[in-house]
């Protein structure tokens, strides 16, 4: 069982691109937010020198603490940990859980029981700085065999949970766990990345978000995958660095002609309604409330309930 109830947790907003900032170099963030990063993950991981990961630490922990003065639409942040299997861990979390962190990002996620585990450690260490329970969001990184064959159970196992997915880089620990040869098509992982999407939107999870696209120039490749991923249905995308942080907010944001055709489609249905019709034709297409329901939530997440005005649609 969770230590967290559902009624605790708050509202996980969505988030189109996350962009990793080594921990040791902190004073890149506002690269990031230049950028137009929605998040930043500071790296305590594989971004660090063994050597630096304590200093490291100190210099996260205090650009959290100075976060917690940013106003609410500012960039959110998190902090990738080091696998939790020892205490050292477990005094990072300690060190960077307060006000002013949006989330951890748990590494090496083998299963449920490693998800329960984290849980237990942040609930104690929101109770410590005085904040609420479920305040952090937990993001557990599949990257192993068992971890994405479990990844519905993963995502059910705390109440905290959010942004999962499946994040096939070329050459990373999914790579290496699966056996898979990348390739910028991505088909090789086009299963995998749906079959994990599904577990996780089953389990209820908020936001999935997948990646990564580690060739840095390479920004038409990126575009393409990162639509791919759109076009699959997670909401965003880890980054690796700041010039991809355009083409995935790009990527993952609907058009103004898009959001203006949603809003004329539910009105289309809602007319129809109105005249006791449950189907209406629309701009050539038979069109109905399901429709219109995931109209309403494209314009819900994205925009106000007005029509938006697309220069290029006169």
């Amino acid at each position: 069982m969770s230590s967290e109830t559902d009624a605790t947790v708050p509202h996980r907003p969505l988030l189109r691109s996350l962009l990793f900032v080594p921990g040791n170099r902190t004073g890149w963030l506002p690269k990031a937010r230049a950028a137009g990063a929605d998040a930043a993950i500071l790296d305590l991981e594989d971004a660090v020198p063994a050597a630096d990961k304590p200093s490291a630490r100190g210099r996260v922990a205090e650009a959290v603490a100075l976060a917690a003065g940013d106003p609410p639409d500012a960039m959110a942040l998190f902090v990738r940990i080091n696998p939790l299997d020892g205490w050292a861990t477990a005094g990072e979390l300690r060190a960077v859980v307060r006000p002013g962190l949006t989330g951890i990002v748990l590494p090496k996620v083998r299963c449920a029981q490693d998800v329960r585990f984290a849980d237990r450690l942040l609930t104690w260490c929101e109770q410590e700085q005085g904040l609420p329970g479920g305040t952090v969001a937990l993001v557990p990184l599949l990257e192993t065999a068992r971890g994405l064959h479990d990844a519905h159970d993963i995502a059910t196992a705390a109440a905290r949970v959010a942004y999962p997915g499946a994040v096939t880089a070329s050459g990373g620990d999914v790579a290496r766990a699966v056996g898979y040869r990348w390739s910028q098509e991505g088909t090789e992982t086009l299963a995998l990345r749906s079959r994990v999407l599904l577990d996780v939107r089953a389990a209820g999870a908020p936001h999935p978000v997948t990646g990564l696209w580690t060739h840095l120039d390479d920004l038409a490749g990126l575009r393409s995958f990162a639509e791919q991923n759109r076009s699959l249905g997670y909401e965003g995308m880890m980054a690796v660095h700041p010039s991809h942080v355009p083409v995935i907010n790009e990527a993952f944001s609907p058009t103004p002609r898009e959001l203006d055709r949603c809003a004329r489609l539910i009105a289309a249905v809602e007319a129809a309604q109105a005249d006791g019709a449950g189907a209406v034709s629309f701009e050539g297409e038979m069109v109905d409330e399901a429709m219109a329901a995931t109209a309403r939530l494209l314009r819900k997440r994205h925009a106000g309930p007005g029509p938006v005005h697309d220069p290029g649609s006169s």
